[in-house]
């Protein structure tokens, strides 16, 4: 058994030229299995509880010195969420306000193509993940960029979807 502890404080945190701390989210998703087992067609995304369980987002976090974006995407969504995958590409930057502190922050959002849900995972005890469909996910995700981000994705993957067709 590996022991993971989320990481704290903000030493190592990343702020861009304008003072603004740099945060790194991650919109994990998967395809619902049908009965027997198989990947369909429905999306799913998952979604955590703030600290305070008193609303639904992505994961994100803090970008450090020491870690590239995709890193601490990873990272986020392990310690926040408890799950494992594939990074994909960049969705975009965001410039938005911090309601806690009231100051721009940058944050930047990728996808995570999921292939490992953790049962035990750094801040389970903190969190509640729920997976949900992408109208569900957009109802209760409290940031307007972190829903841009997932419109998005939605977009990239029904493209996707279509050239494969």
């Amino acid at each position: 058994m590996v022991c993971l502890v989320s990481r704290s404080g903000r030493q190592m945190q990343r702020y861009n030229e304008t003072g603004g701390r740099q945060v790194v989210g991650c919109i994990p998703y998967r395809y619902k299995q049908d009965i027997d087992g198989n990947m369909g067609n429905e999306l799913e995304v998952l979604v955590v509880s703030s600290q305070k369980g008193q609303s639904f987002m992505f994961p994100k976090g803090g970008w450090e010195l020491d870690e590239s974006l995709e890193e601490a995407a990873c990272r986020e969504s392990l310690e926040e969420a408890g799950v494992i995958g594939t990074v994909e590409h960049e969705l975009g930057e965001w410039s938005f306000i911090s309601k806690r502190y009231g100051t721009y922050y940058e944050g930047h959002m990728f996808p995570l193509l999921v292939k490992e849900q953790l049962e035990h995972w750094p801040e389970k005890n903190l969190r509640t993940r729920i997976w949900m469909n992408v109208v569900e996910a957009r109802d209760v995700c409290q940031h307007w960029w972190m829903k841009e981000a997932l419109d998005i994705l939605v977009d990239r993957l029904t493209l996707q979807k279509n050239k494969n067709i």
